[in-house]
C-alpha cells in the first residue's frame, strides 16, 4: 500500500509546489522507490481544456486523453512516469460526479452535503492505484485559506486519519518575505499559514520555505519552534538558474531525508543522483548556442508554451548546446514582415486555436521554406505550413482552414484543413459534430502514426515506421489534397494507420522542414529528449555554422 505525501501551499500562490513535488518524486526514485504524482485543483472548471492560455497556461495532455494542469508536465519530465486521467481532478469534476450520482439515485435519497459526499468523492479519487507504487505524491492547488480549497483540505485530513498510522505526511510550502528596509527575513507569514493549516486539523511534518536570501539557522530554529516541526524538517528553497537543478538543490537542503524521517524509514537507501548530475553537466557545460524563434499567438505568457520551451531545452542538452528561444508574436509578423525572423537558426510554429495571428504563422512557414531555415510545425503549425504550400506552390491561392470560416460565419477559403468529424480510437470509431460541447471533445491522447520508409521523420526516430505521440485538435489536414501537394514537393510522410489522417509532412528539397499534427513536446524529458526536438536543434546547429 502506498505511503501518501500531501503537498500544500501557503502565504501566496505560484511558489513552485508543482516543481517541489516533481523534484521530491525524482529524489524518491533516485533512492529506489516507485512514485506517482497527482494534482487536485480547487477551481470549478471540469478540466483546463476550455480555459484561456493567457489565464491558465498550456493544457497538458496525457496518453489516455485527459486535459490537465501544466504541473503534470513537470511531474512527467522529472519522474518519467506517464500521467493518467486519474492523476488530475478539479472541484468541477468532483461536484459533477457527485451530482451525476445524485441524479441516478445512488445516494438513496439522502441530503447531499460537502461532508461526507464531496469529501468521500475526493478520497475515492486519492485511493485509485494506491497498490501500484511506494509513494503517492498529491499536490493541492491554491493556498491554505482559499474558500474553494476547503473540501480538499478536509478530505486529505480525513484520508490521513483513516489510513494506518504513519501512512500519510504533510509537506507545506511557504514564503519567507525579505524586508529590505530592515534587512530581515520575516517568519510571521509562515507561522500564520501553519496556524491556518492546523486550525483545519492538519499539522505539517515538513516545511519548505521559499526565499530569495539565505535563511539563518536562528530563523530556521524559530520557524521549527513556532510551527511545531523538527529543525531539520525546515527546508530552505532558493531561486535556481534552471528548474532541473531542483532535485540536486532539494537533496542538498535535506528534503528527501526529512520526508523519509517523517515516515520513519531508516536506514534509508542512498540516492543515485547520477542522472541529474548528467542533466546539470549538459546544461552548464554547453559547447555552443543556437537562436530559435517560436512564432505563436500566446507569446505574452510563456507558460502557454511551457512544454515547447522545455522540449527545446532538452533538445539542447542532447546536443550539448544552449538554446536561446525568443517569443515572436505572429500578429507582429503580419504587420512588420518576415524580416523579424532574420538571424534565427530555426523556427517553431506551435499549436493554437482560432484565426487570429495565423497569417503571421503562414509568413513564418514561407520564410523557412524559401530561406532553407529549419522549421518545426506542431499541430496548427503543421496546418499553416500546408496552407502556405497550397497557396504558394500548389496553385490554390484561396487555401485555408474550415476553422477560420466557422469562426467568421462565412465561406472564404478552399478548406485544405477541415473539421474532423470521425476518427478511429482503438477498436471504436469516434464521431463529432460542430455543435458538440467544446470541453473534452477534441481528438485527445496518444495515437499511432505510420511513417514513410526513408523519410526524414523516420530517420529522426531511428528508422522507426510507427511512432506514438499525443494529440489535441479538432481540425485536420484534408488527405484529398495529398496528391496535389506532393506534386508541389510537400510529402505526407506520416499517416494514421487507416491511411485517412495526415500525421506528418516534410519537404523533399529542404534541409529540415517537418510538420506534425501531434504534440511531441509533451513526452520530452531532460534525460530522454523528444527525437524531433533533438533533431531540430541539431539542424539549427548546422544552420548556425552556415550563417
Amino acid at each position: 500500500m502506498a505511503r501518501y505525501i500531501f503537498i500544500t501551499g501557503g502565504v501566496v500562490s505560484s511558489l513552485g509546489k508543482g516543481l517541489a513535488s516533481a523534484a521530491l518524486g525524482a529524489l524518491l526514485q533516485a533512492r529506489g522507490f516507485t512514485v506517482r504524482l497527482r494534482k487536485l485543483d480547487p477551481y470549478l472548471n471540469v478540466d483546463p481544456g476550455t480555459m484561456s492560455p493567457f489565464e491558465h497556461g498550456e493544457v497538458f495532455v496525457t496518453d489516455d486523453g485527459a486535459e490537465t494542469d501544466l504541473d503534470l508536465g513537470h511531474y512527467e519530465r522529472f519522474t518519467g512516469v506517464s500521467a493518467r486521467k486519474t492523476d488530475s481532478v478539479s472541484s468541477g469534476r468532483i461536484y459533477s460526479n457527485v451530482l451525476e450520482k445524485e441524479r441516478r439515485g445512488a445516494y438513496l435519497g439522502k441530503t447531499i452535503q460537502v461532508i461526507p459526499h464531496v469529501t468521500n468523492e475526493i478520497k475515492d479519487f486519492l485511493a485509485v492505484g494506491s497498490e501500484e507504487v511506494d509513494f503517492m505524491l498529491c499536490e493541492i492547488g491554491g493556498t491554505v485559506g482559499d474558500i474553494e480549497g476547503l473540501p480538499f483540505f478536509e478530505a486529505i485530513r480525513q484520508f490521513s486519519q483513516e489510513r494506518p498510522h504513519g501512512q500519510c505526511i504533510f509537506v507545506h510550502l511557504t514564503l519567507l518575505p525579505y524586508l529590505a528596509a530592515s534587512g530581515e527575513l520575516k517568519t510571521k507569514p509562515t507561522q500564520h499559514s501553519v496556524k491556518e493549516l492546523r486550525s483545519i486539523g492538519i499539522a505539517p511534518d515538513v516545511l519548505v520555505c521559499r526565499s530569495e536570501h539565505p535563511i539563518p539557522e536562528k530563523e530556521r530554529a524559530k520557524i521549527a519552534l513556532f510551527c511545531n516541526v523538527r529543525p531539520d524538517a525546515v527546508i530552505p528553497a532558493y531561486d535556481l538558474k534552471s528548474i532541473y537543478e531542483a532535485p540536486l538543490a532539494y537533496h542538498r537542503a535535506g528534503l528527501d531525508q526529512a520526508v523519509l524521517d517523517a515516515f520513519q524509514i531508516s536506514p534509508a537507501p542512498r540516492p543515485d543522483l547520477s542522472r541529474w548530475e548528467d542533466v546539470m553537466d549538459r546544461l552548464e557545460n554547453a559547447e555552443g548556442r543556437v537562436r530559435i524563434a517560436i512564432v505563436g499567438k500566446y507569446t505574452q505568457l510563456e507558460d502557454a508554451y511551457k512544454s515547447i520551451a522545455e522540449a527545446l531545452t532538452h533538445g539542447g542538452m542532447a546536443n550539448r548546446v544552449r538554446v536561446k528561444a525568443d517569443w515572436v508574436d505572429s500578429e507582429k509578423l503580419e504587420g512588420e514582415g518576415a524580416h523579424l525572423l532574420d538571424g534565427y537558426n530555426g523556427i517553431i510554429v506551435p499549436g493554437g486555436f482560432g484565426e487570429r495571428g495565423t497569417e503571421g504563422m503562414i509568413t513564418a512557414a514561407k520564410y523557412a521554406r524559401e530561406k532553407k531555415v529549419p522549421y518545426l510545425g506542431i499541430c496548427l503549425g503543421m496546418q499553416m505550413a500546408v496552407i502556405e504550400a497550397a497557396r504558394n506552390i500548389a496553385g490554390m491561392p484561396d487555401a485555408g482552414s474550415e476553422e477560420f470560416d466557422h469562426e467568421a460565419g462565412k465561406t472564404r477559403f478552399t478548406p485544405v484543413v477541415y473539421h474532423l468529424k470521425e476518427w478511429v480510437q482503438g477498436n471504436y470509431t469516434v464521431q463529432r459534430k460542430l455543435t458538440d460541447d467544446k470541453g473534452g471533445t477534441m481528438r485527445l491522447g496518444a495515437y499511432t502514426a505510420v511513417l514513410t520508409p526513408g523519410s526524414k521523420i523516420s530517420e529522426i526516430y531511428g528508422g522507426a515506421l510507427e511512432i506514438e505521440d499525443r494529440h489535441r485538435h479538432r481540425y485536420e489536414v484534408d488527405a484529398r489534397y495529398r496528391e496535389q501537394l506532393e506534386a508541389a514537393g510537400l510529402n505526407f510522410s506520416g499517416m494514421s494507420p487507416d491511411g485517412r489522417l495526415p500525421e506528418a509532412v516534410e519537404y523533399r528539397d529542404h534541409p529540415w522542414f517537418i510538420g506534425v499534427q501531434s504534440h511531441p513536446e509533451l513526452k520530452s524529458k531532460p534525460f530522454e529528449p523528444a527525437p524531433l526536438f533533438a533533431g531540430f536543434v541539431r539542424a539549427a546547429m548546422d544552420n548556425e555554422r552556415l550563417v
